[in-house]
């Protein structure tokens, strides 16, 4: 099989069912938008952090294919069978920062992104997942989105949050707290 086909030269791509659409559509760039995500989550997998927390980027991974998939499907002409997103997923999300939060300091300040390589991955994926939030509700405004897709994304970029701040308090890195300035 070719990695290349053409068929996407004059600007269309095809969702699963057939229909082709302009690459700039929202729903190519909802699930574009979702790769992008996706692969953010890889590097910060490829940093320095523990295995357990490797292999719930793992799991958020591949729940992160299925979101792509169910986006990339016309929800009129798509007969193929898509993974789906269970209630299950989101919950893991949950019970994960519940788990992290015990061992992380109350939240009194706005945190400014930085502190290490990896807390700032933390923090672009976050935004990247925050993007692909907003874009995944326009598209629900205009077309069939399943619920959970909305819900998983805003749970997960609080996950990246709590994943950063866990990660810079088992590395004894201080928060960058955001002070405003005060009028003088």
């Amino acid at each position: 099989m070719k990695i290349y086909t053409k068929t996407g030269d004059k600007g269309l791509t095809s969702l699963i069912g057939g229909t082709r659409v302009a690459k700039h559509h929202i729903r190519i760039e909802s699930y574009g938008t979702v790769d992008e995500l996706n692969s953010y989550i890889g590097l910060i997998r490829d940093q320095d952090i523990t295995d357990y927390d490797k292999e719930i980027l793992k799991q958020i991974q591949d729940r992160l294919f299925t979101i792509g998939a169910s986006l990339a499907a016309d929800p009129e002409k798509s007969k193929m069978v898509i993974p789906d997103l269970h209630l299950a997923d989101i919950e893991l999300l949950e019970k994960e920062m519940d788990k992290m939060n015990e061992s992380l300091p109350e939240l009194r300040h706005f945190i400014l992104p930085g502190g290490s390589s990896t807390i700032s991955y933390c923090h672009i994926a976050r935004c990247v997942c925050r993007r692909a939030e907003r874009i995944s509700v326009h598209l629900a405004e205009e077309s069939t989105v399943d619920e959970k897709v909305n819900i998983y994304l805003n749970r997960l970029s609080d996950y990246l949050f709590t994943l950063a701040r866990k990660i810079g308090n088992e590395n004894n890195i201080p928060e960058n707290k955001w002070i405003p300035r005060t009028n003088s």
